[in-house]
Order: structure tokens, then sequence, then C-alpha cells
């Protein structure tokens, strides 16, 4: 057999350098203090929606309250839901019926 010089073994992985090691980490970094920054946004986003919302929420009785304080007795008869109870019928006893 022919001896061979000693030739280098091929290297498939390369180590990275210090350099690369440096650059990697900055980029995590990067990509970490991106992610806080969007959820904290996000968060002030939600609070200031909940915020109008809430204010919307107790400004709007007031404007849209009726200006009669008057009972008016059922209010899904009054907005056309269901037909309004007859008062002459409930008022008298022979008109109940009976089971």
């Amino acid at each position: 057999m022919a001896s061979q010089p000693n030739r280098p073994i091929p290297q498939h992985f390369v180590p990275p350098t210090a350099r690369e090691l440096r650059a990697q980490a900055v980029q995590r970094l990067q990509a970490g203090l991106f992610g806080l920054a969007a959820i904290v946004l996000l968060v002030g986003l939600a609070n200031i929606i909940n915020d109008r919302a809430r204010q919307s929420e107790s400004a709007a009785p007031a404007a849209t309250a009726p200006a009669k304080t008057e009972d008016r007795g059922d209010p899904l008869a009054d907005i056309g839901v269901v037909p309004a109870a007859a008062p002459e019928a409930s008022a008298s006893p022979s008109a109940a019926p009976k089971n």
C-alpha cells in the first residue's frame, strides 16, 4: 500500500467565531425587546379602548334618559315587541282564566 500524505479531513460544521456569536446575541436581544415593546403597546391600546368604553357607557344613560319619570308598566309593550295587556281584563276577577 502506498502511503498517503496527511490531508486535513474536510469539516462540514464550522464553529462560529466570536464576532458571529456576538451578532447572534444582539439579534436575539433586539427581537426580544421588540416583542416586549409590542406587548406593552397592545396592552396600552386595550386599556385605552376599555376606558373609552366605560366612559361612553356611563355617559349614554344620562343622554338617552326619557324626560318623563313616569313608570309606564311594561317596557316590551312600549316598544311594540309584545301586545299591551288590556287593563280592563286584568282588573276584573271574572276575566281571569280558570284552570
